[in-house]
């Protein structure tokens, strides 16, 4: 301690004193450290720290002070906190003094907590001061405090089933609020990871729910005879969202009961094309319970609303259905289907496909204009309008159907079928005459039909001043007909168009329709029978029965008219059951629509008492039509043929197609006789499938087109004809256009190959026309089936004038082909019957005449050369019988053969010495017969022998056209 400062002496020396007595009283250890008497804790298991509320401080007042300014002291360690005493036996934790002279402390874990074992630890702990002096003599203690610690949990375990597996069983037709119990439990410490607050079925689309106390209920009745064990996978979830760490299997027994239903059939049933009927119920019974059956009614419905128009029908054009239903000639077809002649309704979208019908759909924007002259613009006669139609709820604005208006300057609509508010309209205005008087000039019906969205028939029997309507076939009456003026004369062209109204004064469509249409007719002068109707509205598929004769007494059956629902009514079970097991489905057609038609069967049953009368539920299945084996149509003949020009200038023509043939097959797996035979056919060709065979089949045609490829008919000097009386006589029908001919109609593959045989091909220019190339075309049901494409390319031959020659070998021929192919197939061609040669312009005449100028030469410089090796005594022989030779080449002419070119002569030639003079001795042998005769020509006779036939086997020309 140091002194500083001027006052006297004396007052200097009792101040040291005091503070001296003061040191001295300060290391005195008089007070007891103080800390909290209650402290609570928090400690995570599996951590060692605490969290103390409040904070771990000791406090003591021998603290010494420290006076500033005028004095420095070195503090002592009385007052100083050095520790911290638990009591209590194996407590796990421990108190730290963090600072001596301030007491703050922290108090931690000793070991790892587990909440499982031990959730609070409480015990009492002190604080103790470091004494006086260096020893730590007279140190004071603390009074205890209670200390309390939670141990907080950790989500370290998961759920735990008390069972390994579950099993219950229930009545099947019965709900239960409640099967069984499955049960979890979680070994965390905490409420709340220790709770199981759900569980879940894992396996899917099972008829059953779990609640989150572990209780499994079904949501729907169940039935024994679809599933007689159900199996479950349950897991369980605690509040931490902890899974379980095993699934648990529950299994839940079906246990039958009677029940009233249809038992013994099978819900799948296949149907193949082409065999006739199949019975659909062959082992069906119906389950009574031995219930005092008094009545039975059932109804079987065959949905087919999916099919086609409502079900599987032909799909041929809808003129030649009318034709097969036995309507007369007259039809109008104004929806048909694209080709080169009715080419008006190729932007319209179809259906996608030629399975079902041919069916066009109208978006609300679209709209088509049927060309003039395919309809009379005046309908004054009895007339028939019929289409097929699907339309749902529409917009409230007309919808035209068919309209007929002025084509410019007004918007008069001479007649139309339009929709409004799910009302069909016919407006049908009359021509001026010479009573104004108000007429009939609207009829309208109200139908649910034409907004249901299905697939409707309809047909307008139009003979004014009445108009009948067939809806499927069922007559419906006109609720509401309006009347009004006739139109007023004008000169004014009208426009037919479907899909909308032509408005003539503004140049644009109008009312739209939106909506399916298919088989739009219109048929003049003439009304639809009623027989007619019902034939174009009949399904080619539907359900029959062929009653057995002991029941047919006992039990009432009846059809609706298409045959898809039949309503079967008794009273005796036994007979009941043998009329179901003779239903059966049929469909007539050769080629039927795939896919599913839904069954369903209802039944009521009647009993004695009538309060505890069966209920029989529905029973459900479908019929699945498989695809049928699809037809190849091959055509095939000559393609590839020459005539002179005569022929085709002759009033016969051409015959485009004398030896054509259809034929159609389809492919047919078939399992093999043994397993034996297939190994040997495997042996001999492993490409071989033994189970695939190819058969030949016979079916209808309804259309082949004949197109022109290249330039288009010129009408003025060329046309495509065919004998009509032959087509009437088989009920076809033909168009033509400059772009070919498209022969209709519904027949058989025989009758088109021999109409197909009359097809002329006429040309009275033939002097520019080298060749003519054609395409044909043959298909089934609107284009379902399709023929590959036939072409066909015929030659013109031109002769010309014979010119006499001094020198016969001088020739020149009249028709040389200098047309070079890489690769010439012959087997396709029957070369004795055709004249196959191509034309050479006139251009190339020079060049023709140098190279066979060039050719003489060789075959000259040929012989020259073989006479040159004999004895020169035979040379004024040979010059002799050369002079003696002379032709009368006065008719004569020379055709080369098309098939080989100078250029392959001439490399021959320069090959081989000896082919050359074989060559030679062929030209010379052709040339004059007295040459072959020579002992020159016996020496080359065998080489020209063998070049002889060689040349006669590639190819024989029909002469009978050539003059020589």
């Amino acid at each position: 301690m140091r002194f500083r400062g001027n006052k006297p002496f004396a007052s200097a020396v009792g101040l040291v004193l005091g503070l001296l007595c003061a040191v001295e009283a300060a290391k005195v250890n008089k007070h007891k450290p103080w800390i909290e008497t209650t402290y609570h804790g928090i400690v995570t298991e599996n951590d060692d720290k605490v969290l103390l509320d409040p904070p771990l401080i000791a406090l003591d007042k021998d603290a010494p002070l420290r006076y500033a300014e005028s004095f420095e002291v070195t503090l002592t360690e009385e007052g100083e906190i050095c520790g911290f005493r638990i009591h209590g036996q194996n407590v796990p934790f421990e108190a730290v003094v963090l600072d001596k002279s301030t007491g703050e402390g922290v108090m931690r874990a000793k070991e790892k907590l587990d909440c499982e074992l031990q959730k609070e630890h409480t015990f009492t702990i002190q604080a103790y001061d470091c004494g006086e002096g260096p020893d730590g003599a007279n140190m004071k203690k603390s009074h205890k405090a209670t200390v309390h610690i939670q141990v907080n949990d950790i989500n370290e375990y998961s759920p735990v089933f008390k069972e390994k597996s579950y099993k219950a069983t229930i009545i099947e037709g019965k709900k239960y609020d409640s099967i069984l119990k499955v049960e979890a439990v979680d070994a965390d410490c905490s409420f709340q990871f220790s709770q199981i607050c759900n569980y879940e079925i894992i396996t899917p689309d099972v008829p059953f729910t779990i609640d989150k106390d572990g209780f499994i209920k079904n949501t729907e009745k169940l039935s024994y005879g679809k599933e007689h064990m159900y199996k479950l996978t349950v897991t369980a979830y605690d509040c931490g969202k902890n899974r379980a760490s095993e699934d648990v299997l529950v299994k839940i027994s079906v246990k039958p009961t009677c029940k009233p239903s249809w038992q013994g059939f099978n819900k799948r049933i296949e149907y193949e094309p082409g065999t006739g009927s199949l019975a659909l119920f062959p082992s069906m019974h119906l389950e009574t319970c031995d219930e005092p059956i008094t009545s039975i009614r059932a109804i079987i419905e065959l949905e087919t609303n999916h099919i086609g128009k409502g079900c599987d029908r032909d799909t041929y054009s809808e003129k030649s259905l009318h034709k097969l239903c036995g309507a007369s000639s007259g039809t109008v077809e104004l929806l048909p289907a694209p080709s080169s002649s009715t080419n008006w309704t190729v932007g319209l979208p179809t259906d996608n496909g030629h399975d079902s019908d041919q069916v066009f759909e109208f978006n609300g924007t679209q709209a088509i204009k049927v060309p003039d002259g395919r309809v009379s613009t005046s309908l004054k006669e009895p007339f028939t309008i019929s289409v097929w139609m699907r339309h749902g709820p529409g917009v409230h604005q007309k919808e035209s159907i068919l309209c007929n208006s002025d084509k410019t300057e007004m918007n008069r609509h001479h007649y139309s079928l339009y929709v409004h508010n799910c009302r069909l309209i016919l407006l049908l205005r009359q021509d001026p005459s010479e009573a104004e008087n108000y007429k009939p000039a609207e009829f309208h019906w109200k139908l649910d039909q034409v907004c249901d969205k299905e697939w409707h028939h309809y047909v307008l029997n139009v003979e004014f001043p009445t108009v009948s309507l067939f809806v499927d076939g069922a007559a419906f009456e006109p609720f509401l007909v309006t009347e009004d003026y006739p139109l007023h004369a004008s000169k004014i062209e009208t426009q037919l168009t479907i899909g909308a109204c032509w408005q003539g004064g503004s140049g644009r469509m109008a009312q739209f329709f939106r909506g399916n249409l298919a088989g739009l007719m219109i048929r003049p002068g003439k009304l639809e029978n009623k027989k007619v109707i019902d034939c174009l509205y009949t399904c080619k598929e539907g359900l029959d029965v062929q009653l057995p004769e002991e029941v047919a007494s006992a039990v009432k059956v009846e059809f609706n008219p298409n045959q898809s629902s039949l309503t079967v009514e008794g009273d005796d079970v036994d007979a009941f059951d043998k009329v179901m097991q003779h239903i059966s489905y049929l469909n007539s057609r050769q080629f039927p629509t795939p896919g599913i038609r839904h069954l369903r069967i209802s039944t009521t049953v009647k009993c004695f008492n009538e309060e505890s009368c069966v209920t029989v539920p529905d029973a459900e299945g479908y019929v699945m039509v498989l695809q049928p084996e699809e037809p190849k149509i091959s055509l095939s003949g000559i393609d590839h043929f020459a005539r002179s020009a005569t022929e085709f200038e002759s009033q016969e023509g051409v015959t485009l197609f004398p030896e054509l043939r259809i034929v159609s097959t389809i492919t047919r797996e078939v399992e093999a006789d043994t397993e034996s035979e297939a190994a040997e056919g495997a042996d001999d060709d492993p490409t071989v499938q033994e189970t695939v065979v190819s058969e030949e089949i016979m079916h209808n045609l309804d259309t082949c087109e004949v197109t022109v490829m290249g330039d288009e008919l010129d009408g003025e000097h060329e046309s495509l004809e065919v004998d009509m009386s032959q087509l009437q006589q088989r009920g076809l029908e033909m168009s033509s256009s400059n772009l070919g001919l498209v022969i209709t109609g519904v027949n058989n593959m025989a009758n088109y190959e021999q109409v197909l045989h009359l097809i002329r091909y006429k040309n009275w220019h033939t002097e520019a026309l080298f060749d003519r190339k054609f395409k044909l075309v043959c298909s089934e049901l609107n284009g379902r089936y399709i023929s590959n494409d036939f072409k066909v390319e015929v030659n013109v031959i031109h002769t010309s004038n014979p010119v006499e020659h001094a020198n016969n070998a001088m020739v020149q021929p009249n028709f040389i082909n200098p047309v070079h192919h890489a690769s010439v197939d012959l087997s396709g061609h029957n070369l004795v019957n055709a004249h196959q040669a191509s034309v050479v312009p006139s251009a190339a005449t020079i060049v023709i005449v140098v190279c066979v100028s060039f050719l003489v030469f060789m075959i000259i410089l040929g012989v020259f050369r073989i006479r040159a090796a004999h004895q020169r005594t035979m040379r004024d022989q040979e010059n002799g019988k050369e002079n003696e030779m002379d032709w009368d080449d006065s008719a004569l002419t020379i055709t080369v053969n098309p098939m080989e070119t100078y250029e392959d002569q001439h490399s021959s030639e320069e090959e081989e010495e000896e082919e050359e003079e074989s060559e030679d001795g062929e030209e010379e042998d052709d040339i004059t017969s007295a040459e072959s005769e020579s002992s020159e020509d016996e020496e080359v006779g065998e080489p020209e022998d063998q070049q002889g036939a060689s040349r006669q086997q590639q190819l024989e020309w029909d002469d009978s056209t050539l003059t020589y």
